[in-house]
């Protein structure tokens, strides 16, 4: 059974947040503040952590910073939306940020994403006649190598950990570059392109309108 964690002071939220994940299997607890989720978090190990910012008692940063030598990963819920917050919750090491409202459909994709991502383990990613070796960041097709550049392969290794999920262009941005995205998609699309052409994705990588792009598989 998987542990998640869920640190929400709105309690419908949480419940909400909890019943759809019990739905789909998921163990769940909830804490209602900062100190309470730190208490929990020092009596029990979780596989994954859905953590508020601004929580009473002890917000968000500081109990990720209690979250962080424990390898636990976290995916940020916030009503927090500026770019300049997301790449703060990135840069201080949570593994995901959503931004409130969000779909609960999107929240169980990313939560989904986040599990599979920090499964233990080094297997390759695959997909098709692609392989991608993480450790060695070596990625092969057809038993052939293919040569990408860093941000290509990080790019590809953030597509295939969420694939069949809608990724926005801002998202995969900050996700790959670590900085703001400021709405020049260029960088981004010409990175795209260059993807599918060496992975012969042409039709794999899909654009998605007004979105961004999403990989079936």
């Amino acid at each position: 059974m998987t542990d998640i964690l869920i640190v929400e002071d709105d309690e419908a939220i949480a419940d909400l947040i909890r019943m759809n994940l019990v739905s789909e299997g998921y163990d769940c607890i909830c804490a209602h503040d900062g100190p309470e989720g730190a208490v929990l978090l020092e009596k029990r190990n979780f596989d994954l952590v859905l953590l508020d910012i601004m929580l009473p008692g002890l917000d968000g940063y500081a109990l990720l910073e209690r979250i962080k030598p424990t390898d636990t990963p976290v995916i940020f819920l916030t009503a927090k939306g500026t770019v300049e917050e997301r790449i703060r919750g990135l840069k201080a090491g949570a593994d995901d940020y959503l931004t409130k409202p969000f779909q609960i459909g999107e929240l169980l994709a990313r939560t989904e994403a986040v599990l599979r991502r920090r499964k233990p383990g080094v297997e390759p990613l695959r997909l098709g006649d692609v392989t991608v070796l993480t450790h060695s960041r070596q990625v092969e097709k057809d038993g052939k190598t293919v040569i990408l550049t860093a941000k290509e392969f990080d790019l590809l290794v953030e597509l295939m950990h969420n694939k069949n999920v809608a990724l926005y262009r801002e998202r995969l941005y900050e996700k790959v570059w670590k900085e703001p995205f400021l709405g020049e998609t260029r960088t981004l699309d010409s990175h795209i392109q260059r993807l599918r052409k060496k992975l012969g994705w042409e039709d794999r990588i899909k654009t998605v309108f007004r979105i961004g792009y999403r990989l079936e598989g």
